[in-house]
């Protein structure tokens, strides 16, 4: 098999969807409410919940015509990305938005793609993204997390199990719409003029509160999402 081949059979979707039983559905839910529920693990995994918002901070950045500079996360699981552009009007309000929803987003992307056999793909798309992200990384930390992400990403996704990448990211997709409801109620009451909101309302003439709730719509948009998905397995 060339190069080409293997490519090609890592990318591919699985032919129908990737059953999913329910004794599976219910190890793969509860290790992520555990995750989520548990303290000392949810202080690491919140890095990478504030890794993907950081993530779609940039990225949606790039896609409006900013510039990507830097990122970091920090020791207290917050974080900072950078892009450079108008200081002001719809790409700026569109790449600032962006960070709260987007871990809510990626999270019931990945168990609607993974419940359809698109997880090999999916997976794919995670280290590309990771990689471009890579050469933006501005501290240690950041760069740890980072690592630690791309390894993971690559050895599941090189050495392909279809049934082993649907678990694993239909279990990240659930940590990562939980851990959005968690960062979305850490801010919402938040008093800090350099939060995303607050930013949002000092851009436009809509008040924090409105920001807030589009937030909230995005993140309860992902969470039907995930349920229907769950319910349809569970049936």
């Amino acid at each position: 098999m060339n190069w080409i081949d293997e490519l090609r059979w890592r990318l591919e979707p699985v032919g129908g969807t990737v059953s999913l039983d329910r004794p599976t559905l219910l190890v793969v839910a509860g290790c992520a409410l555990v995750a989520v529920a548990v303290v000392p693990l949810w202080r690491v995994l919140r890095l990478a919940v504030t890794l993907v918002h950081e993530l779609g901070h940039a990225l949606t950045g790039m896609a409006v015509g900013r510039r990507f500079t830097g990122f970091v996360l920090r020791g207290d699981m917050s974080g900072h990305a950078v892009t450079v552009g108008k200081p002001r009007g719809p790409g700026r309000v569109l790449s600032t938005w962006a960070g709260y929803p987007a871990p809510a987003v990626v999270g019931a992307a990945m168990v609607w793609l993974a419940g359809r056999g698109w997880a090999a793909a999916s997976t794919a798309v995670v280290l590309v993204a990771l990689l471009v992200a890579l050469v933006r990384v501005r501290s240690a930390l950041t760069l740890v997390v980072m690592v630690a992400a791309l390894a993971g990403t690559a050895a599941l996704w090189w050495w392909r199990d279809d049934g082993l990448q649907a678990r694993v990211l239909v279990g990240a997709g659930i940590v990562l719409v939980i851990g959005a409801w968690r960062h979305l109620a850490a801010v919402w009451g938040s008093a800090d003029r350099s939060s995303d909101p607050r930013v949002l309302a000092s851009l436009t003439r809509l008040p924090t509160v409105v920001w807030n709730l589009t937030f909230a719509a995005v993140c309860a948009g992902a969470s039907w999402v995930v349920a229907v998905e769950i319910l349809h397995v569970w049936r």
